[in-house]
């Protein structure tokens, strides 16, 4: 199937070959056919299925097509973090640069002038996160009266990051009759519940099963010891000639360790994570899909948005605590039908982490053994002991209260 049997408008089909777009994928092919039709869809698919698509190109024909119709924001898409909420407002330009669809992204992190003016201009597809979605409404920018379609991405992130409250004082805002797209690559009790009541009688889309893995990445294990993991990352990048890597740590301070080491190796590096400015983060992406930077170094929130189809390595230098995560973070490679290569490193406290990835994906991850900066032998016999949780300044209260 080519865009062309999707019953596109000229404009979009135009922009579409521009971008060099052929062949939509499993999503698009189905999504795009219901959405134009006016139905609510509920989508589970992972990252790199190409969903950004498939719900933005049918949303700028129905605008076009009923653009006499209705005033001010008529689409609302929300989504968790400031750089996939600026990658979504790429693409609506991208794909509707023929339609003269007006559009804007509000984030916070940053002055909100430059966001106000452009709403005071007037657009029709609203792009935003919700905390400063929320404050732009109380402070009497953003009407929603209008709005026919309204877009929920990375449902389940929302959850993760604790906007789940936000999300939904948002939709209270909203009108009761209009068409509602749902996005999730999981499917966690809760959001299930949030999807039951917004959507009305709504179309499923299930293009992979949650949280599987996507099958063009090849995946490999590397046992090592903690101290050990910078300088395997820098044999790994300089032994098979990586062009570009993402590379995943657990903490902020984990992160910007990582880029330290590899400037002393002279490798172009930078960290993105919540610490650092909108526009530094912004700057760091740009210039890795640029070929400027050759490893960028992540947390998890601050890697969600970022959409390179040319990226050829993801590394999780730290395995991730939740195990739904390792599927979000591996399949940042392999897109848009192209091959992909994922790394872990695992250290000896890391074992439960390996074990719950392991099961949730239904495979062992096949492990290299011969490399440098493997374990001392019988390190891996030793026995998982539970981890405890740890009551902070518990001792020490009892001290204060017997002083007392």
């Amino acid at each position: 199937m080519s865009f062309e049997n999707l019953n596109l408008i000229e404009p979009i089909q135009r922009a579409l070959t521009a971008e060099g777009y052929t062949t939509p994928t499993p999503i698009q092919q189905q999504a795009i056919p219901l959405i134009l039709e006016g139905k609510d869809v509920l989508g589970c698919a992972q990252t790199g299925t190409g969903k950004t698509a498939a719900f933005s190109i049918p949303i700028l024909q129905l605008l076009y097509q009923q653009r006499q119709s209705k005033r001010g924001i008529q689409v609302l898409i929300l989504t968790p973090t400031r750089e996939l909420a600026i990658q979504i407002d790429e693409s609506i330009a991208a794909y509707g640069k023929f339609t003269r669809t007006t559009h804007t992204v509000v984030f916070g992190g940053v002055s909100q002038l430059r966001q106000t003016t452009a709403l005071k201009r007037g657009v029709e597809i609203l792009v935003a996160t919700p905390g400063r979605l929320l404050d732009l409404m109380t402070q009497g920018f953003i009407d929603l009266r209008n709005l026919s379609v309204f877009v929920l991405d990375e449902a389940d992130r929302m959850l993760d990051m604790g906007f789940i409250n936000d999300v939904k004082k948002v939709i209270a805002k909203l009108p009761p009759k209009r068409q509602t797209l749902f996005f999730s690559a999981t499917m966690p009790p809760e959001i299930q519940k949030l999807a039951d009541v917004l959507l009305t009688r709504p179309s499923k889309i299930e293009v992979t099963p949650p949280s599987s893995t996507v099958d063009k990445i090849e995946q490999s294990l590397y046992y090592t010891n903690k101290p050990d993991k910078p300088k395997l990352l820098l044999h790994l990048i300089e032994e098979h000639g990586i062009s570009t890597a993402l590379v995943f740590t657990r903490t902020k301070h984990g992160a910007d360790k990582v880029v330290k080491f590899l400037h002393k190796a002279d490798i172009k590096s930078a960290a993105i994570h919540g610490n650092k400015s909108q526009n530094a983060r912004q700057n760091a992406l740009n210039e890795f899909k640029k070929g400027n930077i050759k490893v960028l170094v992540a947390t998890d929130i601050a890697a969600r948005g970022i959409d390179i189809d040319e990226l050829t390595h993801v590394f999780n230098f730290d395995l991730p605590n939740v195990p739904e995560t390792y599927v979000h973070r591996i399949g940042r490679t392999g897109r848009a039908g192209n091959e992909g290569i994922a790394i872990s490193f695992c250290d000896i406290e890391e074992r439960t982490e390996l074990k719950d990835i392991e099961k949730l994906a239904g495979m062992k991850i096949p492990v290299v053994e011969e490399h440098p900066y493997t374990m001392a032998p019988g390190a891996l016999t030793q026995k998982i002991l539970p981890k405890q949780k740890v009551a902070p300044n518990k001792k020490r209260w009892h001290k204060t209260k017997r002083r007392n």
